[in-house]
């Protein structure tokens, strides 16, 4: 009998253990089916971590069931995370989110006072030719291995862009990349890749022929045979879309271009008038989370010198139609499903191209990382009300294991309700000068009173906007640098929208242009000072 009782006491603790074990994962469920909004989340930045007590052995193995764990997860992170690049731009606020989240710059845009960004305070003036050399630059400055030593050794590193040095570097340093291998980035990268990735997804692009670059006569043979027209837009297959496409409708225009095309491989497309898109994504274990549906700006001769280069965003529940917006993120989701075929995991872009004509949706470019939209992305209502999208990018890179329903936070975050209006311009030199920076804007909140601007606050990111009057201002160019056509000098993100419906600025983005522009002055480099570089040293995509 004594046997007896004991097994039954045992089958009862056994029994109690998993009733409680379902309980709490019940609970989760249901939690991440009805997610309470939150105002603002926890800035991380100067808090300590809360006591986490001591669960027992079946409850610390379960996976992360639903967002509330995920974000405690986050909140009570112990590994170091790092975001190493030119500027702390792309993911600015993410370390309110994540603990042990740094930012590992080469420009200083805080004058020191951020207490999450790291810039080595010894640098040696030099030109970099891309975002690589700038983060190879910093994985193997000797001030930045102190610091990764310093907090423990080890880590994760996220980049905007990298290389296989890079990865070597990183590995020397102990750190782990969480982000797909460079060698595929690159490859998915291409124009012409995306196009024949986005074919098999059945996701179209404009009508289009591939080729190598030869002469005006080739190209026209090489356009008819397709049924292209005679006005054209012709790719390379890397490089910022500003500076490697190339609208030609006669023979002028292609030699004004010629010395870029030729003996490359090319896109040629036939010419629409698009109305340019943007939208992001992360491809995780579960499927492909689909961010809000963003309108870029274009070439704008205010903030850029690049015809069709891209300049900065606007996120509204009121862009598109709902049957566009639905095209739209089913074409991401299809294309994500692709790319993981391919073997990437992780964030990635698309741009779009709606013909204004038609009304045509058609696939424009993939960007397989983080890129200057994610600013936008992690800051909108969606975030909020759940987490930024880099966090689950972050998820598939960390040692965890992790549950989410992507059918039900697909279909949320596409409801127009759950959008607010953010837009963002990057700001590069415009006019064809070359002069040393003597005044500049500094980092923080400005505000605009119809007449100019002035300063309002000093902040790191720019979640505390309050409306449409307040605006924040991150420094790129300072005080001592070369501004000169194409340099990037600085980033502005507000509330509400810079462009209306066709895709024209309106007037309270040109007032806050200027307004941000009349803050510079600068002057001439002296007859024995001349310039510390080239004219254009960041024609390469730096955000």
């Amino acid at each position: 009998m004594t046997g007896l009782w004991w097994a039954l006491g045992a089958a009862l603790v056994i029994f109690a253990a998993r009733a409680l074990v379902d309980a709490v994962r019940r609970r989760d469920r249901a939690d991440a089916r009805h997610p309470g909004a939150e105002p603002e989340p926890p800035d991380l930045s100067t808090s300590e971590p809360e006591p986490i007590s001591a669960p027992g052995l079946l409850i610390m193995t379960r996976p992360l069931t639903g967002i509330p764990s995920i974000r405690n997860f986050f909140r009570t992170n112990t590994t170091p995370v790092y975001f190493v690049s030119a500027t702390a731009f792309n993911l600015l606020g993410i370390d309110r989110w994540v603990r042990n989240f740094r930012f590992v710059n080469y420009f200083d845009s805080f004058d020191g006072t951020h207490p999450n960004v790291f810039v080595p305070k010894e640098q040696t003036p030099r030109a970099f030719e891309s975002i690589e050399e700038i983060v190879n630059y910093l994985l193997g400055h000797k001030e930045v291995v102190d610091l990764i030593a310093a907090n423990g050794g080890g880590g994760r590193a996220a980049f905007l862009m990298f290389d296989e040095e890079t990865e070597q570097l990183a590995d020397e340093l102990g750190l782990e990349v969480a982000f797909p291998p460079a060698a595929l980035r690159h490859r998915m990268d291409s124009k012409i890749e995306t196009t024949r990735l986005g074919d098999e997804a059945d996701v179209p692009s404009v009508p289009n022929t591939m080729g190598r670059g030869a002469d005006y006569a080739a190209l026209r043979a090489l356009a008819a045979a397709s049924g292209l027209g005679e006005d054209l837009v012709v790719q390379t297959p890397y490089g910022d879309s500003g500076q490697t496409t190339f609208f030609i409708a006669n023979e002028a225009d292609w030699r004004a271009h010629a010395a870029k095309i030729i003996d490359h491989d090319i896109k040629v497309m036939k010419r629409i008038e698009p109305r340019e898109l943007a939208i992001e994504g992360v491809i995780t274990r579960h499927g492909t989370l689909v961010g809000p549906l963003m309108a870029e700006l274009t070439g704008f001769p205010e903030l850029t010198p690049y015809d069709g280069g891209w300049c900065g965003n606007d996120v509204s529940p009121e862009l598109l139609t709902e049957e566009q917006r639905r095209t739209a993120r089913e074409r991401t989701v299809a294309m994500g499903e692709r790319l993981r075929k391919e073997g990437y995991r992780g964030y990635f872009e698309l741009d779009f191209l709606l013909d204004a004509a038609t009304g045509e949706l058609w696939l424009g470019e993939l960007n397989p990382r983080v890129t200057g939209a994610s600013s936008i992305t992690n800051v909108t209502a969606v975030a909020y009300g759940d987490m930024p999208l880099f966090l689950f990018h972050l998820l598939e890179f960390m040692d965890v294991d992790y549950e989410i329903d992507v059918e039900e936070l697909n279909d949320r975050w596409a409801q127009a309700h759950n959008l607010d209006e953010w837009t963002q311009f990057i700001l590069k030199q415009t006019e064809d000068v070359t002069e040393m920076i003597t005044k500049a804007p500094r980092s923080g909140i400005w505000r605009t009173n119809g007449r100019g601007l002035t300063f309002a606050r000093r902040d790191t990111d720019w979640h505390t906007v309050a409306d449409e009057a307040e605006a924040f201002y991150l420094r790129i160019a300072g005080v001592g640098q070369y501004r000169y056509p194409g340099a990037d000098l600085g980033i502005m993100v507000t509330r509400g929208r810079f462009m209306d419906e066709h895709h024209e600025l309106l007037d309270r983005a040109r007032s806050w242009i200027t307004g941000i522009k009349a803050e510079f002055e600068s002057e001439p480099p002296a007859a024995d000072q001349p310039p510390a570089h080239a004219p254009e040293p960041f024609g390469f995509k730096m955000l």
